[in-house]
């Protein structure tokens, strides 16, 4: 009886073993959600500030960077550089 019970105790252990570890999620996709929120987010804004009469599209990225910034300071994507607003335009 004790043989018995060991073994289907061992057999139970194995096959348990495996099913306990789950995959880890992805640490970056907290990262690729934010930055997609931020350049929808920047891109609405933008719109909108053209439709209220902003005639320049860098001075129009600028404030909504400026306001992404500040409204949503408390996420990783605020703290980044705008890749697009920090080259040189003519």
């Amino acid at each position: 009886m004790n043989r018995f019970s060991f073994l289907s105790l061992v057999a139970v252990l194995a096959l348990s073993a495996a099913c306990s570890s789950k995959p880890k999620p992805n640490p970056a996709m907290a990262t690729e959600i934010e930055d997609a929120f931020k350049q929808r987010w920047i891109a609405k804004r933008m719109n909108e500030l053209s439709q209220a009469g902003v005639t320049d599209p860098r001075d129009a990225r600028r404030q909504a960077t400026e306001e992404f910034k500040q409204r949503y300071e408390y996420t990783n994507a605020a703290k980044k550089a705008d890749p697009v607003g920090t080259g040189s335009l003519p």
